[in-house]
């Protein structure tokens, strides 16, 4: 009985891991690898057509967006995920299908220009639909059996729609032993979807870390703060473009705006049209609609059961062709345009951008994270002119970003997860945060709860039976000539001082109303910091 830790090892993306047990090999998500890739994964140590089976956390691409590609290698066994989960896969696999083949197509005509070889795409729309049929539903809590001697359990891990940490039981040579996998944890109070569940009871846990280094701060009133946006906006005559992703952060962003105009916190713009251009978002909040009873928290069901829709509203418009999408920019009204990809790396929102990013009446909200390099970032960092479909665009729209809103648990919400178990786990494997980051939790959930704790990376084995590790791999970094690390140091160090920036906005508008000696104060050590920092006097 052994564990090998491929994925997610000392990085965000691409959780990945194999299990041996009770004479099966399995694999714990089997996710695609997103964003800057620091270190070599190890590869899948048996033939995919040698595995038994899959049992899947959620449907985001850094956890279910390989499985296509396992399939094309000949794995034809099931996958086990919640019922949400596989309804998402279907829509979100069949995507990321749908963009392989246009990036190939793309860099195939640029590179035939070239004379280079032809790029292969990751996998094809066939690969995508046929591991989807091998998916199978499974319902919260209820324990299911994949093989004799292996039970498997899905709690929810409130993170998303369907998403699930997952107990594992394997019994073999008469002794049996239970690994938890996290999954990625929840934030608490976010909207529709319930707050994570605690697990009890492990021998070994396999535990994410994104925020293990940071706290998200006091929770800000997003339908306040939105609203206050809205009618800024819309009273300079503009649009509110809002770049979503498209499972998870748009539903929300609709959550609060079904609740801004039943209170009526905009004035003066009675029945405001709100597009979402995304067809993939329309998708997603359709089967949102479907899994109220399984997944939607009280307040969502409180809702539901007065026969209010907590998705929809007066006003709201879906785009679905991409003749819908182009209408939208000749609709003169203030409007709000809710569109993918969050990051404005592809896709509708690009369109948008182009359409409003030049005219200073209008306001770009980004209400997730940004990654370096991306056309997002660029934007939120300052840049006054950029480039959209190979033609410069002036930047003179008013560019925000709501603070604090994160779909996965901070340090302190990961710590109360963790403090959850009923005596001490052997073993606690930290994964699926940047490099120190992992460490550093680690470290904390040694010196605070006592733990036995280990940040593996990939290619690592672990005996589940006798406790001992077989091979404790090395992290072998992907050499990067163009960046060195102590540039990388600086970046870093730069980002975190923007988010600070971020979060004193916050903290100021927090601030609103307070004793006037008091702002007077406050106003005095910012102009403190602001004389002692400026470059410009410098």
């Amino acid at each position: 009985m052994k564990i090998i830790f491929l994925g997610a090892t000392h990085e965000v993306t691409g959780s990945c891991y194999y299990l041996e047990g009770a004479g099966r090999k399995f694999l714990v998500d089997c996710g695609m690898e997103q964003g800057p890739n620091y270190y070599e994964n190890e590869e899948l140590p048996v033939a995919p057509g040698d595995l038994d089976f899959v049992l899947l956390t959620h449907a985001h691409m850094d956890h279910s967006g390989n499985l296509p590609a396992l399939y094309a290698k000949g794995f034809q066994g099931p996958v086990y995920a919640t019922d949400a989960t596989c309804n998402l896969c279907d829509i979100m696999l069949r995507d990321s299908a749908h963009i392989q083949l246009f990036e190939a197509e793309w860099r195939n005509r640029k590179g035939r220009r070239q004379g280079k070889e032809e790029f292969v795409p990751a996998y094809t729309m066939e690969d995508a639909l046929g591991v989807l049929k091998n998916f199978v539903e499974c319902q919260y809590d209820r324990v299911i059996h994949p093989a004799e001697g292996i039970s498997v359990r899905f709690v929810d891990a409130g993170h998303l729609l369907g998403s699930s940490s997952i107990e594992v039981k394997i019994t073999e040579e008469g002794q049996e032993k239970t690994i938890v996998f996290s999954g990625d944890i929840g934030n608490t109070n976010q909207p529709l979807i319930r707050d994570p569940q605690y697990l009890h009871n492990a021998d070994y846990v396999v535990m994410e870390s994104t925020y293990g280094d940071r706290s998200h701060g006091e929770r800000p009133d997003y339908v306040r703060l939105l609203a206050e946006v809205i009618q800024e906006t819309f009273d300079r005559g503009g649009n509110l473009v809002i770049p979503s992703f498209a499972v998870g952060r748009t539903q929300e962003m609709l959550y609060f705006i079904r609740q801004i105009k039943e209170e009526r916190l905009v004035y003066g713009h009675d029945g405001f049209k709100v597009y979402v251009d995304s067809p993939l978002a329309n998708e997603a909040t359709s089967i949102f609609a479907e899994h109220t009873y399984d997944c939607y928290d009280e307040e969502a069901m409180e809702l539901i059961h007065k026969g209010i829709n907590p998705l929809s509203f007066p006003g709201l418009k879906t785009s679905i062709t991409s003749d819908d999408s182009k209408a939208i920019n000749f609709d003169e009204d203030c409007k709000v345009i809710i569109s993918a990809s969050g990051m404005c790396d592809a896709g509708r929102i690009k369109h948008h951008l182009k359409h409003n990013l030049w005219n200073e009446k209008n306001t770009i909200l980004f209400v997730g994270y940004q990654a370096i390099g991306t056309l997002g970032r660029s934007l939120l960092e300052g840049a006054t002119d950029v480039k959209l479909f190979g033609e410069p665009v002036h930047v003179a729209a008013k560019i925000l970003q709501m603070p604090g809103i994160s779909g996965h648990a901070d340090v302190n919400g990961l710590l109360d997860w963790a403090k959850a178990f009923e005596g001490k786990p052997k073993k606690v494997f930290v994964t699926h945060g940047e490099d120190s980051v992992t460490e550093i939790f680690a470290k904390r959930l040694r010196d605070e709860l006592g733990y036995d704790t280990m940040a593996p990376f990939s290619g690592t084995a672990y005996d589940l039976l006798g406790n001992e590790c077989l091979y404790e791999a090395k992290g072998v970094k992907i050499e990067r000539a163009s960046t060195s690390p102590k540039a990388t140091k600086a970046a870093q160090v730069y980002q975190k001082l923007l988010s600070l920036g971020h979060r004193l906005i916050s903290v100021i508008r927090k601030n609103e109303g307070s004793p006037n000696k008091d702002l007077e104060k406050f106003s005095r050590d910012v102009q403190s910091l602001c004389d002692k920092w400026d470059r410009n006097d410098i």
